[in-house]
């Protein structure tokens, strides 16, 4: 009893005194929070640094949208995400996806030059401009134009890249024609299979990687066909102006645009004859 009572009298003194042990504690409710913090400011900055990237594009110089106009021989439409060039019910159809950070309206001189070959010629708009956002855009423009029988689908620059990866996502598809690549060159296996293949770049091209352009052509199929365009070069294939890091051209855009309509349209008349 003596025991028990010098027990109870101890703990009441320290309890006065203050020297009683104290649980520690708990941190990590605030560590958690200064985490969650830090995560999303991080996602913060890099969304802003993404949507700077992105918003700095090169701008179609038509800026008075001549080169959109319709007419009764040329009827041009506009879709949900694309502009199509041409008969509706042409026997075979282009679809084109834009370079990397290029408005896809830049593209409309030598959609209108592919048109007046009698072919129904599409360019997609991507999400922000990049054309690996949306590598299945074809999809769309194929079923708003089922009248269609052939279809190619091409690109310029990145654009090329990714139509590249849907033709050899669908190269079992019959009413595949092939690609057409614009300053580009592909990074998917094509090699075995059935699948047309044109590539065009001008001579003076110092934006597209001159070693993968000819690599890439053992990933091609055995009946693809090089065009090299004298005097041209990488932005000549578009109305964006000059493009950073590109060589100078000694031809005229539109001279380069109407010699890649010229080769797109003997090339696929020789596949299809």
């Amino acid at each position: 009893m003596e025991q028990h009572g010098n027990s109870l009298a101890g703990r009441k003194a320290e309890t006065e005194t203050g020297t009683a042990a104290v649980a520690p504690r708990r941190r990590w409710p605030q560590r958690v929070a200064i985490a969650l913090v830090v995560l999303v400011v991080a996602a913060v900055l890099a969304a802003a640094a993404f949507f700077a990237y992105v918003g700095d594009f090169y701008h179609d110089l038509d800026a008075a949208s001549h080169d959109l106009a319709s007419t009764e021989a040329l009827p041009v439409q506009q879709g949900e995400s694309y502009l199509a060039f041409g008969d509706p019910a042409a026997e075979t159809g282009i679809v084109l996806y834009p370079g990397a950070k290029v408005e896809y309206t830049a593209y409309a001189p030598l959609m209108r030059e592919l048109a007046e070959r009698g072919y129904l010629a599409v360019v997609v708009e991507m999400p922000f401009n990049l054309a690996f956002f949306d590598i299945n855009a074809a999809d769309g423009v194929r079923s708003a134009f089922p009248q269609v029988k052939t279809w190619w689908v091409g690109g310029h620059s990145l654009g090329g890249s990714m139509a590249a990866q849907y033709a050899a996502d669908h190269s079992d598809d019959a009413a595949l024609g092939g690609i057409v690549l614009l300053g580009a060159y592909s990074a998917s296996d094509l090699s075995a299979t059935d699948l047309g293949a044109l590539v065009v770049y001008g001579e003076n091209d110092e934006v597209v990687n001159r070693d993968k352009l000819s690599e890439g052509e053992a990933l091609l199929p055995p009946d693809a066909q090089t065009v090299k365009i004298a005097g041209g070069n990488h932005a000549g294939f578009g109305t964006y102006g000059p493009q950073d890091g590109d060589g100078e051209a000694s031809i005229a855009p539109e001279e380069q645009r109407e010699q890649t309509a010229d080769a797109v349209d003997a090339y696929l008349e020789a596949r299809a004859a």
